[in-house]
């Protein structure tokens, strides 16, 4: 997929509004070679999809030797609105907590003394952690009303090529 294909795709506004959300499942493969599929916080800088990890997390090691992922993110409605991403995972360590880490987690409800004490708290208990940052390679963008799953478009397509013959 060329990059203006994704861009396309990530700048629609239903695509805007997925990537606002604060909460994605990042699919990767494990050091044992089983799949997996994690929810995470994660923000959207505009180009690149940050999550934040502790520095022991199991995720890491798979990671690091298999960076393909994919990432999808939707509603809890029907029909859902869905963002499906794939990209290859990199991995930053850092000391002390990234700002990412705090904005994706900043739309919890709390007061503001309760999120002075959250995020010293956070402060406290990790002395770093690492980015995971994924730069989208393909991106499709499905809401069941202009857009489908690929298969369900395939048999729309053969259906329409038999109604033409």
């Amino acid at each position: 997929m060329q990059p203006s294909e994704i861009d396309e795709i990530l700048n629609r506004p239903l695509s805007q509004e997925l990537l606002a959300r604060d909460l994605t499942r990042l699919a990767y493969v494990a050091k044992d070679g089983t799949p997996r599929a994690v929810p995470i916080a994660f923000v959207w800088n505009g180009s690149e999809i940050v999550m934040c990890t502790v520095k022991n997390a199991p995720k890491l090691p798979a990671l690091r030797h298999n960076p393909a992922v994919a990432l999808t993110i939707d509603t809890e409605v029907h029909p859902p609105k869905i963002l499906l991403i794939r990209g290859r995972a990199e991995l930053d360590e850092v000391e002390g907590i990234p700002d990412e880490y705090l904005q994706a987690n900043g739309t919890y409800t709390m007061t503001p003394e309760q999120r002075v004490a959250w995020e010293a708290e956070v402060r406290s208990l990790y002395d770093g952690m690492v980015r995971i940052v994924v730069t989208p390679t393909w991106a499709k963008l499905i809401d069941f009303e202009t857009t489908l799953p690929s298969a369900v478009e395939e048999l729309i397509r053969q259906r329409e090529e038999r109604n033409r013959a």
